[in-house]
């Protein structure tokens, strides 16, 4: 039994080895499969065990040269790394200053009913919060809200650039499903946050404190628009059309000589309220 899991269990692994991300999978010590790095960790344990052994009867070498090439190499390579780490997410504060031209083009185009608290709000506040996570927390767990917010950026920008244009306005059908995914991105960032605030993940308190925090504001906000602007407007327009179909029906009905020739007239009618009138006709 135990071999069987085992077979099944390499198997399985074999086969993902032909899912590997086509964006990667060329690259080196990728190139889908493990083997290279296998070869490698192989290479520098067996070095770990046999060099000892290989260097006790020998004089250490002088490495000088190489030992400072080697180290300011990393150095470099370190700090261009720290760099491009730093700089993506710098964008993306940066890109929060870009987008209070929202705000700016609302106004312009006289839409001032877009100009909500909730839109105010989110655009001020998001821009000073970015500006102390891109000052003291530019990497690690930042990078994921950042991450699924340039996700749903990708999808309500194209909304809104597509709808600038007359002929595609009325054949975009996602712009309710922005609000569904901008309610995924805050729970599942809170999630994420307080799975990793709880496992006791090596992050600032304050940085959980306040991703939590702001991702409930959001969740708040957000969600009162979502049942104010789908919800409660899709219960509306379906009470105004009941109320309309109830008043064609007492038209029609009346207008045709037939008081129960309408449905709801007729409903009245089983109900006694019109049976009492015909009662009373000689």
């Amino acid at each position: 039994m135990k071999k069987t899991h085992i077979k099944v269990w390499l198997m399985d692994f074999w086969a993902s080895c032909y899912f590997c991300d086509p964006r990667t999978k060329n690259w080196p010590l990728l190139e889908g499969t493990p083997v290279p790095v296998w070869i490698i960790t192989v290479i520098y344990l067996l070095f770990v065990y046999l060099g000892p052994k290989w260097m006790k009867n020998r004089n250490p070498y002088n490495l000088q040269t190489f030992m400072i090439v080697y180290n300011l190499s990393l150095v470099g390579l370190s700090v261009y790394m720290f760099v491009e780490v730093a700089n993506v997410l710098w964008w993306f504060f940066i890109s929060k200053a870009i987008e209070l031209l929202d705000t700016v083009l609302m106004i312009l185009r006289k839409k001032n009913g877009q100009v909500t608290f909730l839109h105010v709000f989110h655009h001020a506040s998001i821009l000073n919060i970015w500006w102390f996570v891109i000052t003291f927390l530019p990497g690690g767990q930042s990078y994921f809200g950042a991450c699924l917010n340039c996700l749903v950026h990708v999808v309500m920008y194209s909304y809104y650039g597509l709808s600038a244009i007359p002929s595609l306005r009325e054949k975009l059908w996602w712009k309710r499903h922005i609000t569904n995914f901008q309610l995924i991105q805050f729970c599942t960032t809170l999630s994420h946050t307080l799975q990793s605030y709880f496992t006791g993940c090596d992050f600032p308190l304050w940085g959980h404190y306040l991703l939590c925090g702001y991702m409930i504001f959001m969740l708040t906000l957000f969600g009162n628009f979502y049942f104010h602007a789908y919800v409660m407007k899709k219960n509306a327009r379906r009470e105004a059309k009941k109320r309309d179909e109830m008043s064609n029906g007492f038209h029609n009905g009346f207008h045709n000589g037939e008081l129960g020739s309408n449905g709801v007239v007729k409903e009245y009618a089983q109900n006694g309220l019109a049976e009492g009138h015909l009662r009373q006709r000689p």
